[in-house]
């Protein structure tokens, strides 16, 4: 929108309210970059100067060489995209049955009221420690990740929506019970609708179980991956491929977090259109 049509649209200081928001983002983002970088040359500077063994520290630079090197080997996008996999269809099926789920638990007071202990002992449950029944159940592929990437998942989206859809101000319930709503109108009037800022909170905390769970799975049971990459690079103390895998986890679930946030900024969107 151009500087004439944007003052004929919003009064002088709403314009002048829009320019100071650009301007704190705009400084964020720059501070944002500059500690990361800030970090990094203090990082390199510190093993270059020896005043840390790069041998267990790695370096910026070092990290980016052993990515290049993954990347030469043509096995980079192949360890990136088996665990990408795996991370994106387990938080999809965590969050697509962990939703129902808790629904079902909204609409049955009685299976509510049955199942509830018995979630919160999962919850509670180091998912760590079904890692061998896992492997007797599903085997040593790509299917016992996945599911020990549903299982860390799915308990958090269940008990997060549940809280939601219980916490449906109840004047609003009481309004519509009072004007003869069923309670699949309810549900589909009042009690999703008002959940959503819950939804997408629930999605948030999901992306990074979801990762949790992907990494956990591969350090149990993996012939690829970066949870591979980090496992084989310890027991071989190639502790440049450790860093290179982190750093490469740290960018995607980054990404991964920052698509969920944009998902939520067209939602707030077209909710106030």
């Amino acid at each position: 929108m151009k500087k004439g049509q944007l003052q004929k649209n919003f009064s002088s200081e709403h314009v002048l309210f829009l320019k100071k928001r650009r301007r704190r983002t705009a400084l964020v983002w720059a501070l944002r970059i500059g500690v990361l970088l800030l970090v990094l040359a203090i990082w390199e500077l510190v093993t270059a100067l020896g005043w840390a063994d790069p041998f267990f520290m790695s370096s910026p630079s070092r990290i980016a060489r052993t990515i290049f090197g993954l990347y030469r080997d043509g096995v980079l996008f192949y360890h990136i995209g088996v665990t990408l996999w795996e991370t994106l269809a387990g938080f999809a099926i965590a969050v697509g049955l962990g939703y129902g789920i808790a629904l079902l638990l909204w609409w049955s007071d009685l299976l509510r009221e049955v199942l509830e202990p018995y979630i919160v002992v999962l919850n509670a449950l180091p998912k760590i420690a079904l890692g061998p029944l896992i492997i007797v159940w599903c085997g040593t592929g790509s299917k016992a990740i996945l599911f020990m990437t549903v299982l860390v998942g799915i308990i958090v989206a269940i008990l997060h929506m549940l809280s939601a859809f219980i916490a449906t101000d109840k004047n609003k319930l009481l309004l519509l019970r009072s004007m003869g709503a069923s309670k699949w109108q309810i549900l589909t009037k009042l009690v999703v609708p008002s959940s959503l800022p819950s939804f997408i909170s629930m999605l948030k905390v999901a992306v990074g179980m979801a990762w949790i769970g992907s990494i956990m799975g591969e350090y149990i049971v993996s012939r690829a991956g970066l949870g591979y990459l980090i496992v084989y690079g310890g027991q071989v103390f190639k502790l440049d491929l450790v860093m290179s895998a982190t750093v490469i986890l740290c960018i995607l679930a980054a990404g991964m977090y920052f698509l969920v946030a944009l998902l939520e900024k067209l939602l707030v969107k077209n909710t106030e259109n």
